[in-house]
C-alpha cells in the first residue's frame, strides 16, 4: 500500500458501510447491463454478413471498448465493494483492473476519431474519388493500429510505470497510477477527443448543406442524403461520449494540478470519482441504444437474433439497401 507524501493514516476504515452499498451496487449493476448490450451488438454484427461494412466494424469495435470499459469497471466496483479502502491509498489488486480501464477509454478515444474520419472521407471524398472510401481491409487496419497502441500506452502502470514500483507521486484518485502518467495520456487524449471529430463533423454538415441547396437549386427539392442517419448516428456517440467523460477528465485535472492528503478529500472527491465511473459505464451503455435506435438495419437484427422468426418487412429490407450505399 502506498502512502501519499506529507500524509499519515493510522489504517482506520474511511467509507461507511452504507456509502459504500449506494455507490457500489448501482456501479455494478450497470455495469452487468452494458457488458450485455454490448455483447449483443458485436454478436449481432458478427452475424449479420450484410453489415459487414467499415462504419459498422468501427461501430463494433467501438462496442468492444465499451465491454472492455464495463468488465474492468465491473471488476474495479467488486474490489469497492470489498476493499473500500484501497481505493483511495493504492492497492497492487486495483492495478491490472485500472490498466484495463484506462485502455478501454484510450480504445474509445480512437475509435471515435477514426469513426469520425471514416465518415468524412465517405461524405467528403467518396462521392468525388472512389479511393477515398474507407475499404473493410483499411478498417481492420486501423482496429488493429487503435488497439495496439491503446494497449501500449495502457498497460505502462503495468511496466513499473506507477506508484507502487517507481516511487513516483501517486494519484489520489487512481492510486496506483502516477500522476504524470495520468498527465501524458489525459491532456493530449482530451484535445484528440474533442478537435479532430468536431472538424470532421464541422466538414461533414457544411458538405451536406452544400449538396442539398444545390438540389435545390436544380429544381430536386432536397433530397437526404443515405449517408445521414449514419451521420448523425456518429455525432450522437460522440457527444454522448464527451458529456460522459468530461466529468472523469475534470477529475484528473483536479488531481494532477492539487495536492491534499487522501483523508482531506473524502467523501466528496471520491464520491465524485465514483459518479464519473457511473457516467463513463452510461456511455457504454447508451452507445448501444443509439445504434439500434439510430441505425435501423442494425436494429432489426436483434429480434432475428433472439426469435426463429426471419424479418419479412419490406422496410427493414430497404434500411439494409440503404446502408450497402453508405
Amino acid at each position: 500500500m502506498t502512502l501519499h507524501k506529507n500524509c499519515s493514516w493510522n489504517g482506520s476504515q474511511l467509507w461507511s458501510p452504507q456509502l459504500v452499498l449506494v455507490l457500489g451496487i448501482p456501479q455494478i449493476t450497470l455495469n452487468i447491463l452494458s457488458l450485455v448490450s454490448n455483447g449483443v451488438v458485436i454478436i449481432v454484427i458478427l452475424a449479420s454478413h450484410d453489415l459487414h461494412h467499415p462504419i459498422f466494424i468501427l461501430f463494433g469495435n467501438l462496442a468492444l471498448s465499451d465491454l472492455l470499459s464495463s468488465s474492468s469497471g465491473l471488476w474495479i466496483s467488486v474490489l469497492f465493494l470489498v476493499h473500500p479502502d484501497n481505493t483511495i491509498h493504492g492497492s497492487r489488486d486495483l492495478l491490472i483492473p485500472y490498466a484495463l480501464y484506462a485502455t478501454s477509454i484510450l480504445s474509445t478515444i480512437y475509435n471515435l476519431v477514426s469513426i469520425g474520419m471514416e465518415r468524412y472521407l465517405m461524405v467528403v471524398g467518396g462521392g468525388l474519388r472512389a479511393q477515398a472510401r474507407v475499404s473493410k481491409r483499411k478498417a481492420m487496419t486501423v482496429v488493429l493500429a487503435n488497439w495496439a497502441l491503446a494497449v501500449t500506452l495502457g498497460s505502462l502502470p503495468l511496466l513499473s510505470w506507477n506508484g507502487l514500483d517507481s516511487g513516483c507521486q501517486p494519484s489520489e484518485l487512481y492510486g496506483p497510477f502516477c500522476i504524470d502518467y495520468l498527465i501524458f495520456i489525459t491532456i493530449p487524449h482530451c484535445v484528440v477527443a474533442l478537435a479532430l471529430p468536431l472538424f470532421s463533423y464541422l466538414n461533414i454538415v457544411l458538405v451536406l448543406r452544400k449538396q442539398e441547396a444545390a438540389m435545390e437549386s436544380h429544381g430536386g427539392g432536397g433530397s437526404r442524403s443515405a449517408e445521414v442517419p449514419v451521420v448523425r448516428t456518429s455525432i450522437a456517440i460522440w457527444l454522448l461520449t464527451l458529456a460522459s467523460y468530461a466529468p472523469f477528465f475534470a477529475g484528473v485535472l483536479v488531481d494532477v494540478t492539487d495536492c491534499h492528503c487522501p483523508e482531506d478529500l473524502y467523501p466528496g472527491f471520491f464520491v465524485f470519482r465514483n459518479v464519473t465511473a457511473i457516467m463513463i459505464t452510461l456511455n457504454a451503455l447508451g452507445n448501444p441504444v443509439l445504434y439500434t435506435l439510430k441505425v435501423k438495419s442494425l436494429g432489426s437484427k436483434f429480434l432475428p437474433l433472439f426469435s426463429r422468426c426471419s424479418p419479412t418487412n419490406q422496410i427493414q429490407m430497404q434500411d439494409v439497401r440503404d446502408v450497402r450505399d453508405i
